[in-house]
């Protein structure tokens, strides 16, 4: 969904920092080139969003490449599945750290560069959750569902801390949405029709999709709008088989 939201942005005339774990290097850096082939510009910068140091350098860094940003989507997240009952202590606060902690420190930083009251021109945070935060998660997932909905809580929050300094917040919350995260169930047919027939539309969304909206939120045609919860799901989750 980064991936595809960077490309989107570019096309729209934005530059684009993309931050992401130095694991992720050459598919940044071959990102970069398909942006740059269409005219766009487009720098990578390493980053555990785990760690904070690591997170206010490359926003430090961002903002030296291309100047304070006016838009930030957060897509980071980590998936841990299991019950409650088999709980990974250590995995789970990873997780944690990743999809709520690290996040929470992402938009301190756009924000820090982003505020009116700071000599910034305000702009636009993303922060992409699930439709897990609605129904708890799928089976093993409930801890996974945890931190989504905890994101969704404090976006709504922050986002009244911010709105008179320039800058609004909104949460994107896919459902299934073919990726990476989901790569497992093409490996499994039987699986895949199971979940697609849990979704009223009867399909996995794609990460086009979600680009669609995060650069909708980002431009100023979404001017109105902050602390909003955008549930882009193909309807929800059907329980049962039906609605």
């Amino acid at each position: 969904m980064g991936a595809s939201t960077a490309r989107l942005a570019a096309k729209n005339g934005f530059s684009v920092s993309m931050l992401s774990l130095e694991r992720d290097r050459a598919a940044g850096e071959a990102l970069i080139k398909e942006i740059s082939d269409i005219g766009g510009k487009a720098s990578f910068f390493p980053v555990d969003v785990a760690l904070e140091s690591e997170v206010v350098l490359a926003y430090d860094a961002a903002v030296r490449e291309f100047g304070i940003p006016t838009a930030a989507v957060h897509a980071a997240g980590l998936f841990v599945s299991g019950t409650i009952l088999d709980m990974d202590v250590e995995a789970t606060a990873h997780m944690i750290a990743v999809n709520l902690t690290g996040l929470m420190i992402c938009c301190r930083e756009a924000a820090r560069h982003m505020s009116t009251d700071r000599g910034g021109t305000g702009g636009s945070i993303v922060n992409i959750t699930s439709m897990a935060a609605t129904i708890g998660g799928r089976p093993g997932a409930c801890a996974y569902a945890a931190t989504k909905g905890a994101v969704d809580v404090f976006t709504k929050g922050f986002a009244k801390e911010v709105a008179r300094q320039g800058i609004r917040v909104n949460t994107i919350r896919p459902g299934a949405i073919a990726s990476p995260m989901t790569a497992a169930l093409e490996l499994n047919p039987e699986l895949k029709k199971s979940v697609e027939a849990s979704i009223p539309m009867g399909r996995l969304g794609t990460c086009d999709e979600i680009a669609d909206i995060a650069v909708w939120l980002s431009s100023e045609s979404a001017s109105l709008v902050t602390g909003a919860l955008v549930d882009a799901s193909g309807g929800g989750f059907n329980v049962a088989g039906s609605i």
